[in-house]
């Protein structure tokens, strides 16, 4: 059996060519100039815990891997027996090394389970176990507490229904600093992706040609208004575990600057959205003069409907990690929860007009994707409102919200999918015009 240290040295010379081929790995826009081994830790047999340290023109960033000599491409998360050792040691609350796997308080789990990868996620791996567990591998090392184990713990303390319970965690240091490898989890076999759910039902709306959105068999309002009550729900219990503030004025201003930051900087890539500058900034002020004191929290930083699950119990909440682009300290700021619902609301409006992308224009196809959005966007306000104060009532700063979310779907647009840029451009020509 090959020496971890020799296999270290036989990936690391590896590593330059495989790594822009990798589903996880962050960096397929810069070449890579050198990849550095940081620290090796033998687990069981000859699966082997590896550190590295990735060079790239004006970054560097650390990354995990699981790896043995005779995996494919060295990448031991594939194999699922190699795979069945994670789950083991999580039970055991075992150690290897600097390295602790450990199940939560008053939780026993099933051994003997082989993990089956998922080929879906961008930048973190996970292992299905059975229809038991899901193990999530955070590829790309953040140091300090990781945001998504902290908040599922903080939820299930106060009995939160609407997450996938947390069952363990894979935690190491580096220099005295907390280092969360991994995150395993219940997992929910029945689950459908909020995402699927809405852009079926946009499409039974599409197919029928004189039938109105709540007419149609695939109507979504009902789950969007159950979707709304829930993700409230959420908030409330996060105040409950975590607590909240009052924001005053300078708050505001701070953010709407932050708003009009961004907006300086898109404009300088994306000329298209220069004719809506005025009206942009405009809104931006707006909101900083009609709003005093408000709530801040906790939230969950990055919603949509890819972040929900729909489960035969009701819908769940899913990757708290935060919005990828966001710093470390903006991603764990107490912030307005008007931020998610505006997250939400714009993802409405993609589902809605994702059909329209790059066909021809058709003016009865764009009339029905706009009833549908309004349609469910009302659904799930009206469902939030069950809960807690309805976001409609904070009209300023929900519409700051939303347009500066479509601003950073236009810079995001244009730099990985140019075709799509209409979406964001059409949703921001609309709310400056005075649409919904």
């Amino acid at each position: 059996m090959i020496e971890p240290d020799e296999l270290t040295d036989k990936l690391v010379t590896a590593l330059p060519g495989l790594l822009p081929a990798l589903r996880w790995f962050g960096g397929k826009d810069q070449p890579i100039t050198s990849v550095r081994p940081l620290r090796t830790t033998p687990l069981d047999g000859d699966l082997v815990h590896v550190l590295v340290e990735v060079e790239q023109p004006g970054r560097t960033e650390m990354y995990q891997l699981l790896v043995s000599e005779d995996a494919d491409g060295f990448d031991a998360t594939a194999d699922p027996e190699r795979n069945e050792q994670l789950l083991a040691k999580i039970a055991a609350n075992a150690t290897a090394g600097t390295i602790h796997f450990r199940h939560e308080p008053g939780v026993e789990l099933r051994t003997g389970l082989r993990g089956r990868p998922i080929g879906v996620e961008q930048s973190n791996t996970s292992l299905i176990y059975g229809q038991q567990y899901i193990l999530k591998i955070f590829r790309k090392i953040v140091f300090g507490g990781n945001r998504d184990l902290e908040m599922h713990q903080a939820l299930r303390s106060v009995g939160c229904e609407h997450i996938a319970r947390p069952l363990g965690s894979i935690e190491t240091d580096w220099d005295c600093i907390p280092i969360t490898l991994g995150m395993l989890q219940e997992f929910m076999p029945d689950a459908v992706e909020g995402w699927a759910m809405a852009t079926t039902s946009v499409r039974d709306l599409m197919a029928e040609a004189d039938l109105h959105a709540d007419e149609v068999g695939g109507d979504f309002a009902g789950e969007a208004q159950r979707l709304g009550h829930a993700v409230a729900k959420v908030h409330a219990d996060l105040v409950e575990a975590l607590g909240s503030r009052i924001a005053g004025p300078d708050a505001i201003s701070t953010a709407i600057a932050g708003m009009q930051q961004r907006l300086d900087t898109v404009l300088a890539s994306v000329p298209e959205l220069g004719r809506y500058e005025d009206a942009l900034r405009a809104t931006f002020e707006d909101a900083r003069q009609h709003v005093g004191e408000i709530p801040i929290q906790h939230i969950h930083g990055d919603l949509h409907l890819g972040q929900v699950l729909r489960t035969v119990h009701g819908w769940l909440l899913i990757d708290f990690e935060g919005e990828p682009a966001a710093t470390v300290e903006e991603r764990n700021a107490l912030r307005s929860p008007l931020r998610d619902v505006a997250g939400m609301l714009r993802s409405f409006d993609y589902a809605a007009r994702q059909l329209l992308v790059g066909q021809p224009d058709d003016d009865q196809l764009a009339y029905r994707a706009m009833e549908w959005t309004k349609r469910n966007r009302a659904a799930f306000c009206d469902g939030y409102a069950e809960v807690a104060a309805d976001p409609r009532d904070n009209a300023h700063l929900l519409r700051a919200f939303e347009l500066d979310k479509a601003v950073y779907e236009v810079a995001y647009e244009h730099a990985n999918r140019p075709e799509w840029l209409t979406v964001p451009l059409s949703s921001i020509a609309r709310m400056t015009s005075g649409g919904e």
